[in-house]
């Protein structure tokens, strides 16, 4: 569903991405981890083809995305960035409703379907209550929540994720990644840049690890978040336990604590 291949990218005369490829099959959840600036965000953009990447290639559903017109991509893939702050105040299910766009028909406009698809993107992550609030209004964590409600009314085969969470507490961290299972179960190929070595873990079929070399290396998430991968990503700082036959990737400072 989703093949990089050989992709290199430079800011300027800094190189940045450098030989990247893998595949992310139909269906498959696919985690995308790494530390801070090893291009993870830029790799993101590369593929949603924001930016023009200097060799390789992008496929898509069989479509190489450097062919594709922006109105032929947002039917293809949808994309949940970090942060998001409009200029104006539209309600939530105004933001949602925008989802649909790629599928609007012409003179006719929004159909009661198109509606309908909003709003089942509203029930489904539970933010029903927020329909009428003007979405700049919102705190990070619930326009998070609208942004991926959003990506869900569009009904794209893929969707990216930049760091679905990052502006979450606990719980609804968890209610996010459970999603994303219920939403691959579908059919639908996600590509989640995470940050946290426990979430790619707990929930993806497949991981990538970058580091600022470039993909260290990839697989299930069994094979490739290992000590071995994580000292090499970290220098050192973490060591990996099993609790009641979960992994959990720890700090070495606190593991010390648990013998």
């Amino acid at each position: 569903m989703l093949k990089v291949k050989n992709i290199h990218f430079n800011y300027g005369n800094t190189p940045v991405l450098n030989d990247l490829s893998f595949n992310v099959e139909e269906g498959q959840l696919c985690g995308l981890f790494g530390p801070n600036g090893c291009g993870k965000t830029t790799l993101f953009k590369c593929c949603m083809n924001f930016l023009k990447y200097k060799e390789g290639a992008v496929v898509m559903d069989g479509v190489d995305i450097s062919e594709c017109k922006i109105e032929d991509m947002a039917k293809i893939v949808a994309y949940v960035p970090q942060e998001h702050k409009p200029p104006f105040p539209y309600l939530v299910k105004e933001v949602v409703l925008m989802g649909r766009t790629p599928h609007l028909g012409g003179f006719f406009g929004i159909s009661k379907n198109d509606k309908e698809k909003a709003w089942d993107a509203l029930k489904l992550l539970d933010i029903t209550h927020l329909a009428d609030i003007p979405y700049n209004q919102l705190s990070g964590g619930q326009r998070q929540m609208v942004l991926i409600a959003r990506a869900i009314a569009q009904e794209t085969r893929i969707i990216f994720l930049d760091e679905p969470t990052s502006a979450l507490d606990f719980s609804n961290q968890m209610r996010i990644w459970d999603l994303m299972r219920k939403v691959k179960e579908q059919g639908i190929t996600i590509l989640a840049c995470s940050h946290d070595p426990n979430h790619v873990s707990w929930f993806c079929d497949k991981v990538v690890v970058m580091n600022r070399d470039g993909i260290l290396c990839q697989g299930t998430p069994h094979d490739v978040i290992t000590e071995s991968v994580l000292n090499d990503v970290y220098q050192d700082m973490c060591t990996v336990r099993s609790f009641d036959g979960v992994k959990m990737v720890l700090p070495r400072s606190v593991s010390s604590r648990f013998g």
